[in-house]
């Protein structure tokens, strides 16, 4: 298996990510494809203590990058030879199984959308990260992306595409859909959210989903559901939120146990547990989020990632290759058309 990586993305390009790739492909034993500034990528792999490259790495050299401040609609058209673009035309192409990259979400929807494609029937590729619950089973966020132009149209569908994700990426026999709410009840929430609650009620009617009302976010995180539907907005407000509580919890933490000898002691008792609390919300662990509805893997790598959050996306990129989900989605997408608009 061959997983391309960009080499030029991220707040740690290129270092942390060839760091991290070099990790991810001695870990699994696949190869892969350094794209970006072929004079930046040696001297990472030079800094790795590699004076030449290694078996199983390539370069793809590239003479330019797509940069956080880039419009995503427009950055592809002036800028055709890019780590991002070059690496998601090798994928398109076969000339890889998956591709990873830390750089811009919306340059990298914009041109996974544009380059590899969605798949057919899918009229907009959606973000699922994995998020912790207290059950220790992990929940599916979907959301809609760009907040503007999200329908309850889209919604459904994410909510069907999300379900079809749970069962073959978590091995959940009938996944728990939930549509993420400010309360409980059918009167909660905008317009978007009464008639996306009318939808996925319809459709659990008909049996494409087990669907099972609003949720909001404190339930979510106690494992009331397995995938979350939801607009991005609220969606990128719950996730960077979950970042940040479980960041000050760990701070929090330190400080107490950093007070006296007996708090000291203490810790050493409960630091084991401590540290699984932490490894479950530290977004380096869980490496990346894939974007779903996509003819090929492509995985969002977090912005900031470091050298462990892209050797875990790479294994994250291996199991999403190996799950089938693009043929499962393909398979059921007579449930997920949506009418014309």
């Amino acid at each position: 298996m061959k997983i391309i990586l960009d080499a030029m993305g991220g707040d740690n390009a290129p270092l942390e990510i060839v760091k991290g790739g070099l990790a991810g492909g001695r870990r699994w034993g696949v190869d892969i494809v350094f794209t970006g500034d072929e004079s930046a990528i040696r001297e990472a792999l030079r800094a790795c203590g590699h004076s030449e490259v290694p078996a199983g790495v390539e370069i793809a050299a590239t003479s330019q990058t797509v940069d956080m401040c880039d419009d995503p609609a427009t950055v592809f058209r002036r800028k055709k030879d890019t780590s991002m673009g070059v690496g998601l035309t090798m994928l398109r192409e076969g000339g890889g199984d998956a591709f990873i990259s830390a750089g811009s979400t919306g340059a990298l929807l914009t041109a996974a959308t544009l380059v590899v494609k969605r798949i057919k029937g899918i009229r907009r590729a959606a973000m699922g990260p994995q998020i912790p619950t207290k059950t220790g089973r992990e929940c599916v966020l979907i959301d809609c992306g760009a907040t503007a132009d999200c329908t309850p149209e889209f919604l459904l569908q994410f909510g069907l595409v999300g379900s079809v994700y749970a069962k073959k990426q978590l091995g959940i026999e009938n996944p728990k859909v939930g549509l993420l709410n400010i309360g409980t009840e059918d009167s909660k929430g905008t317009d978007l959210q009464r008639q996306t609650l009318a939808l996925l009620r319809a459709a659990d009617a008909r049996g494409d989903l087990h669907f099972i009302g609003n949720i909001e976010a404190k339930d979510a995180i106690k494992g009331g559901c397995d995938v979350i539907v939801t607009d991005g907005f609220s969606g990128n407000v719950m996730l960077k939120t979950i970042e940040g509580v479980g960041s000050f919890a760990g701070s929090a933490l330190k400080g107490m146990f950093k007070k006296n000898l007996l708090t000291k002691l203490a810790a050493l008792l409960v630091m084991p547990g401590l540290n699984e609390f932490k490894s479950r919300l530290d977004p380096n662990k869980v490496g990346g989020t894939a974007f779903i509805g996509i003819s090929r893997p492509v995985i969002k790598a977090h912005g900031g990632s470091n050298a462990e959050a892209i050797e875990n996306a790479v294994g994250q990129a291996i199991q999403v290759a190996e799950s089938g989900i693009t043929e499962a989605i393909a398979a059921h997408i007579d449930k997920m058309q949506l009418p014309t608009v």
